[in-house]
């Protein structure tokens, strides 16, 4: 099993026919992920790799019914729009790329969303893959390429990619890895996305990319504590070495009254057994060790 997309995953890409969109639309058909149509309002009759674009959610809808998933690549002023044409029209996974949306947007939508019943990723967030079966995200196709027993919750970028390559290159393939976004409101945050983990039963080992700001990790320590997620987990925070006052580019790195900074999220996890790693490849060791591999 996997979390979130599997075979069964039929993706719209909103916002098709930008550079963005349409790049990555092609990378996740290499990938094998089954992007069956595309929106761009004004744009509709044509293609962009063989894929068919209409001008509006609902009529790709009417065409493709299989549609299940979105992919959001259009600019941060008309993005809260096509959150909401994709929820208004019972679409279940909304994967959000677009970055640079106004907080009171993303709150807005992100409730509307749960009230719907759509599982929202992101914004600002580069996607979800589970690896040899789908990607609907920006993640390089070249990094996914063994299934396994290792769930990823990231909320920075480039370091899930990395610490996935090493796990990879390690013999340790992922089930599902999910990148959360760094804003500071988000779909789908670190709890919640562990939890779908701990119900997936092919999902052994956890692996939580955190960063200074926020309270996800500090909360996924409770979590733990409750009994509530019992799988194994290695964890690696950026932040380590920011100087005092300082925050990470992500809007979502934000420390406010001592919470959020790397020594409150080290102390809560490792206060209920979590081992945090110095270095993303000495994540590779923990999840060894933990393994018995």
């Amino acid at each position: 099993m996997t979390i979130l997309i599997d075979q069964n995953t039929r993706v719209l890409v909103q916002g098709i026919t930008g550079s963005e969109g349409s790049r990555h639309t092609l990378y996740m058909l290499q990938y094998g992920t089954k992007v069956v149509a595309g929106v761009t309002p004004g744009k509709g009759g044509q293609q962009v790799h063989g894929i068919p674009v209409y001008d509006s959610v609902e009529e790709a809808l009417r065409r493709h019914p299989d549609v299940n998933t979105s992919i959001i690549f259009v600019p941060a002023r008309f993005a809260s729009d096509a959150v909401y044409e994709a929820v208004d029209n019972g679409i279940r996974l909304v994967v959000i790329i677009t970055e640079h949306i106004p907080i009171h947007d993303a709150i807005r939508f992100v409730n509307y969303a749960k009230y719907k019943g759509t599982v929202i990723i992101g914004p600002n967030c580069p996607g979800v893959v589970s690896p040899t079966i789908s990607k609907v995200g920006i993640l390089p196709n070249s990094v996914y390429t063994r299934k396994g027993p290792v769930g990823i919750i990231s909320r920075s970028g480039t370091l899930t990619y990395e610490i996935s390559y090493h796990l990879t290159q390690a013999g340790f393939g992922q089930s599902t890895v999910v990148g959360i976004g760094g804003d500071p409101i988000v779909g789908t945050d670190m709890v919640e996305a562990a939890l779908m983990f701990e119900n997936d039963p092919e999902t052994k080992y956890l692996v939580v990319i955190g960063e200074i700001g926020g309270d996800q990790e500090e909360r996924l320590a409770n979590l733990v504590r409750e009994g509530k997620i019992t799988k194994p987990i290695a964890a690696f925070i950026a932040g380590r070495t920011a100087p005092p006052g300082k925050r990470l580019g992500h809007a979502g790195a934000i420390i406010s009254m001592g919470v959020g900074t790397y020594e409150s999220k080290v102390k809560a996890l490792e206060s209920v057994g979590i081992r945090v790693a110095k270095t993303p490849l000495e994540v590779v060791k923990i999840i060894r060790e933990i393994s018995g591999r």
